[in-house]
């Protein structure tokens, strides 16, 4: 693991978690590896994993976003996505 890290984190910064996750990307450690010298859950991890690739393919654009519009699109997709569940249980419920 990367000098960055201390034994003994109480507090996850941002800077913290940015190191870490790029020593996962960077195919320094794994994230088993990762959850168990830290105490931290695989999942958690690969939450932070994947944010960080967001993050950076957002950074990446010609036009990258802001982090309002970013928060504004997620809303827009979790919204459509729930439409779309309760029209599928209304259907369901009319078949039943």
């Amino acid at each position: 693991m990367s000098t960055l890290m201390e034994d003994d984190i109480k507090r996850w910064t941002a800077k913290r978690k940015t190191a870490l996750v790029l020593e996962i990307i960077q195919g320094k450690t794994t994230v088993a590896e990762a959850s168990r010298a830290f105490d931290l859950q695989p999942s958690e991890l690969e939450q932070w994993v994947e944010e960080g690739k967001r993050g950076m393919e957002n950074a990446l654009r010609t036009n990258p976003l802001d982090v309002r519009q970013q928060y504004e699109k997620k809303l827009s997709d979790l919204q459509e996505a729930y439409g779309e569940a309760m029209l599928e249980l209304r259907a369901r419920k009319k078949l039943a």
